[in-house]
């Protein structure tokens, strides 16, 4: 296959190009539907030219939208930590006393615990 080792650092460069392509022209795609300000036809204009010529398009893309390219990636990122942050605290944020008493006797109520765990629960809350 290979008949030199240059035929093999060749291939190798041109495999690294088409994959670096490959990563930018989906980061085009996605930052084309993040677009809140482009309208759809504009959307369809870029998919077409990326598809006819690529490489130009996604040249002429990243320099014309570049910038509020990051911004938008800026701003999701953004998003979602807050959206992360907000899980984890509605998860992991400690019941007050009250609402574990509660919910040890609704427990409790339901058979699933006896009076004994009842009590350690409600030591533990108010303790």
């Amino acid at each position: 296959m290979w008949n030199s080792f240059w035929d093999f650092i060749w291939y190798t460069v041109v495999i690294f190009a088409f994959v670096a392509y490959l990563i930018i022209l989906w980061h085009i795609i996605v930052d084309l539907f993040r677009d809140k300000e482009s309208s759809g036809w504009i959307k369809a204009i870029w998919i077409i030219f990326l598809i006819i010529v690529p490489y130009i398009t996604a040249i002429v893309y990243l320099l014309v939208k570049g910038r509020g390219m990051a911004e938008r990636q800026e701003q999701a990122v953004k998003e979602a930590k807050a959206a992360t942050d907000s899980y984890i605290q509605s998860v992991a944020s400690p019941k007050s006393p009250a609402e574990q008493i509660a919910d040890a006797k609704a427990l409790l109520d339901s058979g699933a615990i006896s009076q004994q765990e009842f009590d350690t629960l409600k030591a533990k809350a108010l303790g």
